[in-house]
């Protein structure tokens, strides 16, 4: 995937997720008033402010993963709560480990990073993302590692993995984007654990 093929990319999803986030705020508006005026209770009310909630953490999530991203620094409160309200309910739990602000490229790559992980673990488990100096580590531990060796090798490659589904673009995006910010990729695996580290 060549640069101009990921500038294109992220500006697609920025696209994509800056419209939907509007709709998926008005209609959690929708739901605060109803609430507030005690209009509608029971487990449907709460199926569905479940449903919109999750579904408004999965865009703020995108639209860092798959959208433009620049050298604007973020604090490690906003990228926790984040992740929180992603963990909502997940099997898979994600935990940020940096303290100090990084920049969006740099969570970019470690939410990138994250979501090969959480191809590799079927039956859930924890993704940590930690950062050393200038290292990152992006591990995820479970009962057990899944992980299809032609996408898993295809991030170490220089020409990517040779083909993908759209669940399995984080494999194709994250290698070309490491490249452009000069960032070598490796991994290493066991039977419960999944490590990325550039």
């Amino acid at each position: 995937m060549g640069e101009s093929n990921v500038n294109l990319a992220a500006l697609i999803g920025s696209r994509i997720c800056h419209d939907l986030i509007s709709p998926i705020g008005a209609i959690t508006n929708g739901l605060e008033l109803l609430d507030m005026a005690g209009a509608v209770q029971g487990p449907e009310m709460d199926l569905i402010a479940d449903s919109v909630g999750n579904a408004g953490a999965r865009i703020r999530f995108f639209r860092i993963a798959f959208g433009a991203a620049g050298e604007q620094q973020m604090g490690q409160a906003e990228i926790t709560a984040l992740l929180a309200d992603l963990n909502k309910g997940n099997r898979i739990q994600a935990l940020w480990g940096p303290i100090e602000p990084v920049s969006r490229s740099d969570v970019r790559m470690a939410f990138l990073a994250l979501q090969c992980c959480e191809t590799a673990l079927p039956f859930g488990g924890d993704i940590r993302i930690s950062k050393q100096d200038d290292q990152w580590e992006i591990t995820g531990t479970g009962s057990k590692i899944t992980a299809a060796v032609d996408l898993w090798e295809g991030l170490v490659s220089t020409d990517g993995p040779a083909q993908v589904s759209p669940a399995q673009v984080q494999f194709a995006l994250l290698p070309a984007v490491a490249a452009g910010m000069g960032r070598r990729l490796s991994y290493d695996q066991t039977d419960t654990q999944i490590t990325i580290r550039y």
